[in-house]
């Protein structure tokens, strides 16, 4: 799930080796200009770029979060529950019965995660995926093919005032194709295609030329768009490589991109947290391309380095071993916070999530975070499921909970670190490469 604080309609709460460098440049509204530079391109596997220390940690991180889909999906209809009590030990559902959409897609792509590196058996995970996909198919609300935000996880039926979500199907539909071109099994291919073939992508776009946030029964449409940079990326290729319902490629300029700059720092993104920079990026395969407008890989490694600095500028007991701030839990509530610019009661709490997530854009820096957090604050901050959702040591607070958007993305992120799993296996599928190409990406 997505939040940006300066969007105006509050509809949506995230409860729910490649590395690259070189020159981005950006065309914005008519006028070009120059994205901080970053190192040379390089591409190494991971075993030259860390330690067999950073890769036992990112192991058992995983392993943790892979865990958490596997235990916290309700067994018949497969969805994933929002949130769940990290000091579990006894591994059954948690007493909580809030799903999310986007949480179920985070766990699909899990799932292909946990087959490969032998976590549960194949045979059960294929089970899983089976019966998500059929559930969503069959018996889950949805509208012209999109699904509802929040919903009970044993029975599918939407929350009081939850919205048909936008960029949320898009999530869950970055796991069904992950799984489709993964197992290449006949039942969960017929499925995962049936899934995104239904989905009426023009009908979100409410006869404008960007996509509405939502739908609602009681008011339609919402009036708010996503209309800037930020993790939109992965709806308007999905929509574009449609081969039943598509939009018009032209769709991918019809978004701006805001050059934002902060110090030295110089990139594209609008005034939202971290993660925006990370989600899309956890399936589609932007390392060494660029459309007309920038090289976006190289951008979130700009972005990364940005936040990185703002945390450290702001005498709050951030450093080089503690630093991260993305949307998530603190301790009065869900907020959306972080920055460059400041957004949110930025209090001197961390994030786990927002290192997790930049893994592939900053490995050194971000694995030294996250390690360092383990063995400094482990014995709270730890459980069974790897980090809670954020922590404040200085106040004593750590969040009971663990959200499974946040498990997620740090977890696709490290193998696509490690292995580029995620990234070979989504781009196996043809609608996003043709997607891709319509929207004249080219390798750089």
């Amino acid at each position: 799930m997505s939040f940006s604080s300066s969007r105006s309609d509050n509809i949506t709460r995230r409860s729910a080796v490649k590395l690259l460098g070189g020159a981005v440049v950006s065309s914005v509204a008519g006028s070009a200009f120059a994205l901080a530079q970053t190192s040379p391109v390089v591409h190494a596997p991971s075993s030259r770029l860390l330690s067999e220390l950073d890769l036992d940690f990112l192991e058992d991180m995983q392993h943790a979060a892979c865990l958490y889909f596997i235990e916290q999906a309700d067994p018949s209809t497969g969805q994933v529950l929002d949130r769940a009590t990290n000091k579990n030990s006894t591994g059954k559902l948690d007493s909580q019965f809030v799903a999310s959409i986007a949480a179920t897609g985070f766990g699909l792509t899990a799932l292909c995660i946990a087959d490969r590196r032998n976590y549960a058996p194949t045979d059960r995970l294929k089970k899983q995926v089976t019966a998500t996909l059929q559930f969503h198919l069959d018996k889950m609300p949805n509208e012209h093919g999109f699904f509802y935000h929040f919903n009970d996880v044993k029975t599918g039926q939407p929350l009081i005032n939850s919205e048909v979500s936008s960029i949320d199907t898009a999530i869950l539909l970055c796991g069904v194709l992950s799984c489709r071109a993964y197992f290449k099994d006949p039942k969960i291919t017929d499925l995962a295609t049936q899934l995104y073939n239904r989905v009426d992508w023009p009908w979100m776009l409410n006869g404008g030329k960007t996509f509405s946030m939502g739908w609602r029964p009681s008011s339609g449409f919402i009036a708010t768009r996503w209309d800037h940079y930020c993790e939109l990326m992965m709806l308007y290729l999905l929509a574009i490589g449609s081969p039943t319902h598509p939009v018009s490629p032209e769709s991918w300029s019809a978004f701006t991109r805001p050059a934002l700059k902060f110090g030295n720092f110089n990139y594209i993104s609008g005034r939202d947290p971290l993660f925006v920079h990370q989600y899309s990026h956890a399936w589609f395969d932007f390392a060494r391309k660029r459309d007309a407008y920038a090289d976006y890989f190289a951008n979130s490694i700009v972005a990364t380095r940005a936040h990185k600095a703002f945390c450290l500028s702001l005498n709050r007991g951030y450093n080089d071993d503690y630093w991260g701030v993305s949307a998530s839990d603190w301790e009065h509530g869900y907020t959306a916070w972080g920055g460059p610019p400041l957004m949110g009661p930025v209090d001197g709490s961390v994030v786990p999530c927002a290192t997790a997530g930049s893994l592939p854009f900053l490995p050194r820096d971000c694995v030294r975070v996250l390690r360092s957090l383990k063995d400094t604050y482990g014995n709270d901050a730890w459980g069974r499921y790897g980090f809670c959702d954020a922590f404040h040591p200085d106040l004593h607070w750590y969040d009971p909970d663990v959200l499974g958007i946040d498990l997620g993305i740090g977890l696709l992120m490290a193998e696509n670190l490690r292995t580029a799993f995620v990234w070979e296996t989504f781009m196996e599928n043809p609608e996003p490469v043709a997607a891709m190409k319509a929207c004249g990406f080219r390798q750089v």
